[in-house]
């Protein structure tokens, strides 16, 4: 035997197949970048750059609006985040910049 019977290890956090030699590694994360190109993270505070209207709210955010504690979501363009009034808020990072 050459050692072909190890040669790929499965990663359940990724659910792919690795090779051995890069079973420590792991895809680089994307960085969440606002709309002014600052890296935001889990925590932070960002304003709103724009007024956005919120679907099935019947209601208007307003620029200047600061939201605070956001967390990050899997998509790199996407936010989720509270208000007071709206529950399950769901920003873009291009409307936002970080504070």
């Amino acid at each position: 035997m050459t050692g072909d019977d190890e040669a790929y290890v499965y990663d359940e956090a990724i659910g792919e197949w690795i090779a051995p030699g890069a079973a420590g590694a792991r895809p680089e994360a994307v960085a969440v970048r606002d709309a002014s190109g600052n890296v935001l993270a889990d925590g932070d505070s960002v304003t709103l750059i724009k007024d956005l209207k919120v679907k099935g709210a019947n209601q208007t955010l307003k620029q200047g609006t600061v939201i605070r504690s956001i967390r990050l979501t899997d998509d790199p363009e996407e936010i989720d985040c509270r208000h007071d009034t709206i529950k399950g808020l769901v920003l873009r990072t291009e409307f936002v910049r970080k504070r």
